[in-house]
């Protein structure tokens, strides 16, 4: 999956190098405010990313916190519901509608799912005859009519033809253009009450379909249908073929609705579902060089230990023998000394051995929480970070392991 998106980002990736050429530890605010803007993030939403950061030198983490935080609507929970599961799928003519509801059915099927279509858009031309044709390379059964019919009609048909035969899913297309705007938002509010109609409950999803092409200027027509009949989540197509893949943050931060699949190539198998967290590294990846450093910085150390090793080896025989004599003269009350020293080493040992394991369990505690250490107040607290805000909570070391304090 991962791979998937980080080849579809390759674009972006190009226009960020534009600005930003060479990999770098930290950035300064000057510079991320031009590879976002060249990245098509929206410029509102770029000045309040830079001004929740306190930071003058910003490193990975920090960035990686502040994209994560525009994209915390991203999460979808998926209605309960009676069989069928109908799905109204909304979008601009050209966005790639057609496509995406072959790329979805197949999904479903891949599951084991059965899925039945329903050939809604009956106002453009050849729109039901493409559709046909997905139908028949997939093997999927569908229900049509003839253009310039009641799109309505269509619908409750599909519907009832899927609750007749048991179907799993149903997915209708719709119209992305009528005469006016008006004559839009009535045939598709008239479509969704049909639904309803035809089984309680339904259209259980409405999914807007956007051409990542189009960037920000994507926004302005995604608010505009999420008036009409309101948005359940979207699917951003052709982000494989377009630099603008930063305009995802500023979509996701604007419409306050779940990015649920991205389109990442023309095949039917190229619908993948969308994940923040690898999709902010995807485009993090491109900028950063802090894990390079790191490995740099253990190469450095295991060469400083291979050197002292070789040095070791090399002292005198003789100094070697001189010291192996001394010890065998010591005194009884140097051999006490010794075993009280020992004992002190053991106690010492478990502490570290302790503060060892407390940090390793806050090393752990963070990455699965997904946080980020803005600052330790004791050795058993600390304030964490993870939303816009300087500081999100704090935690506290407690039985052993860290949790967040009530």
């Amino acid at each position: 999956m991962f791979g998937f998106i980080k080849k579809s980002l390759n674009k972006t990736v190009e226009a960020i190098k534009t600005v930003a050429p060479t990999k770098k530890i930290t950035f300064t605010k000057d510079e991320l405010e031009d590879i976002l803007l060249e990245a098509d993030v929206e410029y509102e939403l770029v000045e309040i990313i830079l001004r929740e950061i306190y930071q003058e030198e910003v490193t990975r983490e920090i960035l990686r916190s502040k994209l994560l935080a525009t994209l915390r609507y991203a999460e979808y929970k998926e209605p309960e519901f009676i069989p069928p599961f109908v799905e109204l799928i909304v979008g601009v003519n050209g966005a790639g509608k057609t496509t995406t509801i072959a790329k979805l059915a197949k999904r479903y099927k891949d599951e084991g799912k059965s899925v039945l279509l329903g050939a809604g858009d009956t106002f453009r031309a050849a729109a039901i005859e493409q559709l046909t044709l997905w139908a028949q390379k997939l093997d999927i059964p569908i229900v049509s009519s003839k253009q310039g019919h009641d799109s309505s009609a269509v619908a409750y048909d599909a519907i009832d033809s899927a609750r007749a035969k048991n179907i799993d899913h149903v997915i209708i297309d719709t119209a992305g253009r009528l005469h006016t705007q008006t004559n839009l938002a009535n045939e598709l509010k008239k479509i969704k009450r049909i639904c309803n109609k035809a089984h309680p409950g339904s259209p259980h999803r409405t999914l807007l379909i956007i051409d990542g092409t189009q960037g920000n200027s994507a926004i302005i027509q995604a608010q505009a249908f999420n008036e009409m009949i309101g948005i359940d989540g979207i699917i951003i197509t052709k982000l494989d073929g377009t630099a603008k893949g930063g305009s995802i943050f500023s979509i996701a931060y604007a419409l306050e609705l779940p990015i649920l699949y991205v389109g990442t190539g023309e095949k039917p198998e190229n619908l993948t579902p969308f994940d923040k967290f690898e999709f902010v590294d995807g485009l993090l990846d491109a900028l950063f060089v802090e894990e390079a450093k790191e490995e740099s910085q253990d190469s450095s150390k295991e060469e400083i230990v291979e050197q002292e090793s070789v040095q070791e080896e090399q002292e005198p025989q003789e100094e070697i023998q001189e010291v192996q004599e001394e010890e065998q003269t010591k005194s009884v009350d140097e051999t006490t000394d010794k075993e009280e020293t020992a004992t002190e080493e053991k106690e010492e040992e478990k502490i570290d051995e302790a503060a060892s394991q407390k940090e390793e369990a806050l090393e752990k505690f963070l990455i699965d929480e997904r946080l980020i250490l803005l600052k330790m107040l004791s050795d058993d607290v600390a304030f964490v970070n993870y939303s816009n805000t300087p500081v999100d909570t704090e935690i506290i070391y407690k039985d052993g392991k860290w949790q967040y304090k009530k």
